[in-house]
This record gives structure tokens, sequence and C-alpha cells, in this order.
């Protein structure tokens, strides 16, 4: 089967943005995941930062992969996706410049959007992970994002936390995003609709939500009619995978069968105290 150019799975993706209707991802983790999705009709398929960091080095979500990583895992599905593909590209991987490189190397991998986050990564000790970086430059990222672009198609999304900020503080960023000229605007910690209502009546461009499945945010055509285009639930079918090749080899070595879930293996598996062990021992600033 013939498949489809980048230059036209962003077409596609535009399309998606400028309809009246919400769609969901497919969580896409290698080629034959992608090539999945594809396959079952989902219409774009989003390749996730903690997904790419469980998949590539069995290590928990703390900003550890490097760009040239993540690229590598992209470039493969694009080489066989025949849907768009969003890149969960953190926060650039750095600054404003860092953020252009980014851009290029995954325009070159062939992914069809990529959200940009205001989140301060890595984040310093003793500080919470939902830290966010002054709006400006915030602003200054999505800049240096849209300059740095060949591909006018390739969507360039900005994404903030809107559960860690008050509404108003919410408006004032995304807003800004908006006119520094992002074609989309993504969200996550959005708790239900009277939240959505009061940010989204102030922007105009396409919204994309990270809602996890929240029972709230269950009505597609209320979030449509809000302007939300792209909803992401999860990563279900990357545990789901992590889960069904504990239970094969388990089995395959005779091993009593465990009760643990896909979340808790992913736990087990990266070994996150590890890493909260030399944050404390190689970043506490000693007084």
């Amino acid at each position: 089967m013939p498949r489809a150019s980048h230059h036209a799975l962003r077409g596609t993706f535009r399309a998606l943005l400028s309809s009246e209707f919400c769609y969901h991802t497919a969580s896409v983790f290698d080629p034959m995941s992608a090539r999945i999705a594809g396959d079952l009709g989902f219409e774009v398929g989003i390749l996730g930062g903690s997904v790419a960091s469980l998949q590539v080095l069995a290590a928990p979500d703390f900003a550890l992969i490097t760009l040239s990583e993540f690229v590598e895992q992209a470039t493969r599905i694009g080489r066989v996706a025949n849907l768009p593909v969003i890149a969960d590209a953190d926060h650039g991987y750095g600054n404003a410049l860092n953020v252009m490189r980014t851009v290029k190397e995954l325009e070159r991998a062939g992914v069809a959007a990529l959200t940009l986050e205001d989140t301060l990564l890595p984040a310093q000790f003793g500080r919470k992970s939902t830290d966010l970086i002054p709006v400006e430059e915030g602003v200054g990222k999505i800049r240096a994002a849209l300059e740095a672009r060949v591909d006018a198609q390739l969507a360039i999304i900005a994404r903030t936390n809107a559960g860690v900020l008050p509404v108003d503080e919410v408006i004032t960023r995304t807003v800004a995003y908006q006119s520094a000229g992002a074609d989309g605007i993504c969200m996550v910690g959005i708790t239900d609709f009277e939240h959505l209502e009061q940010i989204a009546q102030h922007l105009s461009v396409p919204i994309m939500l990270v809602t996890y499945g929240n029972p709230s945010l269950r009505d597609d055509a209320r979030l449509a009619s809000l302007g939300v285009r792209i909803v992401v639930d999860g990563h279900a079918a990357y545990f789901a995978a992590i889960k069904a090749t504990y239970d094969c080899l388990r089995e395959q070595r005779q091993v009593v069968a465990s009760d643990l879930s896909a979340s808790e293996l992913s736990h087990k598996y990266t070994h996150p105290e590890d890493y909260l062990l030399w944050a404390k021992e190689f970043m506490e600033v000693k007084e």
C-alpha cells in the first residue's frame, strides 16, 4: 500500500484542525503501532514524550530522553505511518534556539505536528515538575519554532498546564501563544466543561486537550462546539503492550501470576527510586 508523503499527511492534519469535529489520537510508539493505528482507521496518532522515554530508555518521564533519541524514534514511525502523527516535543529540549533545532529535526522525521510546552524542564531539585517558564519565554519559543519550520503545513501547537494556574493566567498564556502565531493550543489539566468554556471563549485557533480519559470531558459534540479538534485520552496501548509482554514472558518461565497493573509494572521496571536518589545526591544544593 503506497504511503502518503509527509507533506500530504500534514495537509490531512490541517484538514482535521479546520473541520468541525473532535478526533481522538492513537498512541503510537513504534512503526508497527503506527501501521496498526492507520489500518484501524484512526485519523491521527501521537508519539508521547513519556512513552518514548519508556520505549527507548526504560526510564521514567524525568526529561531524560535526548532530542536525537526522540527524533530517531519519530523517524522510524515516519517511515511507515499512513496517518498524521503529532510529536510531543516536551519543552523543545532547551531554550528557543534549541526549539529551532527540535523543529528542524522533527520536521525532517516526518511528523505532521508538534507540541511545545511551557513547563520548566528538566525540573529543578525540590521543585514541582509542573513549574512553568515565564510567558514571555514561552512566546519566544513559539516564534522561534515558526521561524525554523520549512514546510508551512507543519503545525506548531503551544501547550500549557491549565491545572496548575488560575483561569485568568491560563487565558493570558494561551492568548499570548495564539497571538505569537501558534497553529493550535494544547492544554492539560482541564477539569470539566465549565473550566474549558472559560478559556475557550478567548481562543480562535483549534484546541487540543490531554484528558487522560477524564469522564467529565466525554461529550465529543460539546468539545467540538468549543473548538476542540484533538483529544489525547492517554497512552493505554503502550501500557497494554507492557502488560502483555510481562504476562507472555512470565508464562513462558512458569512464574506465578502477578497482580501488578500495567502502570505498576512500568514503575517497577523503570527504577524511579534510583533516579530520585541520584537527584538528591547530585542535584540538592547543600547549605
